[in-house]
């Protein structure tokens, strides 16, 4: 049977030395002019000693017009590339191979870090408080965007990275043309859903042609967006068929968007499904034979090695991602190969009572609170700090309000969990 310590070899001849990964997580901690720094290369340190066999940095934006969350990295051009290197050499120097996540936001743009009018698909407004309608893309600005995606994979393997993972899920610009909710398109980029994941394809291919083989190029998918109308199941075993025709590296299953959050956490179906851990586990193993031989990797929800290498070995799924543990223990993935039975990843919440606990303001204020507490320890770690497991909840959300007012719990998304 595999296990969790196997490599695992993907298509374009690389070889992960093991089977846990820490997943992306957005840290927020580029420099004034949004490239990187000395904070990041310390974090980046840390996780490349911390035991895993795959580093993904957090969301790194292809176009600085268009931005997810304040603190994200942009890549458009070299200029940055010193930076780069060091960030790719910190993980590699502890021998663990090193990812970049690129990501649009499309019309989730932050509009704390935004000043552009943000673009989607369609003008379908994001059901969030405090976000603009979007202006419609045209097929000039598709075929930028499509070209950015391209250059900045291009850019990091000049700095070294060992890949890239298009952010392809939660609810991005890629998803936004998977959604039927958010491309009502009825042009070549939409009405169906062929033509709805034409983007996420053209982005793999434009890649690929701007890379080397031995480059890798992987994909994080929704299993469903987990909305009413929304994208299915089934929609998303035709689209992973045909990116595995692709012959990309690797494809991480996620759920969900900022709108329905299902990678934050939803509540187990049945006894079985809590027993496993993972939310989207299930999903993995009805795409299996879809993949065929390409790896697929689940995040969200693991915490006990009994769960991950029984994932692993009863072939549901060839990685584990590890997100908040990550933020709490760098070094989680050594804990878990060396034995060690659960890893921590606390659930922040502001505490109120009842059904106070059950109303959807306060759900939504705890889950960016929740969000932002691991973000804190990120900048811990990236200070040169450990991790603060007992750090107050309040004492976050104090911190949340001196920094972006009360707007930070209605117009801010992106963090750890499993971006």
């Amino acid at each position: 049977m595999t296990g969790l310590h196997d490599p695992l070899p993907l298509e374009c001849g690389q070889v992960l030395p093991n089977r846990l990964m820490k997943a992306a997580l957005s840290e927020g901690l580029a420099a004034a002019g949004h490239g990187p720094d000395d904070r990041l290369v310390r974090l980046y340190g840390r996780w490349g000693s911390g035991g895993y066999g795959l580093v993904l940095t957090g969301n790194v934006m292809v176009d600085r017009r268009h931005i997810g969350e304040p603190g994200n990295v942009v890549v458009e051009d070299d200029r940055d590339l010193p930076g780069l290197e060091r960030w790719a050499k910190a993980a590699q120097d502890g021998g663990t191979p090193i990812w970049m996540q690129l990501n649009h936001p499309g019309r989730q743009a932050n509009p704390l870090a935004t000043r552009s009018r943000p673009v989607a698909p369609s003008a379908v407004a994001l059901n969030l408080p405090g976000l603009p309608e979007p202006r419609v893309l045209g097929d000039e600005d598709i075929d930028d965007i499509l070209a950015r995606f391209a250059t900045t994979a291009a850019v990091a393997e000049a700095a070294g990275f060992n890949g890239v993972q298009i952010h392809g899920a939660h609810g991005y610009l890629a998803s936004q043309f998977l959604s039927p909710l958010s491309n009502r398109r009825d042009d070549a980029w939409g009405g169906d859903p062929d033509r709805r994941m034409r983007f996420v394809l053209e982005v793999v291919r434009r890649i690929r042609a701007a890379v080397a083989p031995g480059f890798a190029v992987g994909i994080k998918l929704n299993s469903a967006d987990f909305q009413r109308g929304g994208f299915s199941e089934d929609e998303s075993r035709g689209v992973l068929e045909r990116l595995a025709a692709e012959r990309v590296d690797l494809i991480e299953i996620s759920g969900g968007s900022y709108e329905s959050p299902a990678m934050m956490g939803r509540p187990a179906q049945s006894e079985s499904t809590r027993a496993r851990e993972a939310y989207f586990l299930s999903y993995a193993e009805s795409a299996r034979q879809i993949a065929g031989s390409v790896p697929l990797a689940v995040t969200g929800g693991f915490r006990s090695r009994a769960a991950m290498s029984e994932a692993v070995s009863s072939g549901a799924c060839d990685v584990v991602g590890l997100g908040r543990p990550a933020a709490v223990d760098p070094d989680a993935g050594n804990a878990v190969r060396t034995g060690g039975g659960v890893v921590a990843a606390p659930r922040i919440s502001i505490g109120l009572p009842g059904r106070l606990a059950r109303n959807r303001t306060v759900k939504t204020v705890d889950g960016v609170l929740d969000l932002q507490w691991h973000t804190d320890q990120l900048h811990r770690l990236g200070a040169g700090r450990e991790p603060a497991p007992r750090r107050s909840a309040w004492r976050t959300a104090i911190t949340m309000i001196k920094r972006n007012g009360l707007d930070a719990f209605t117009t801010r998304r992106g963090t750890p969990s499993t971006r």
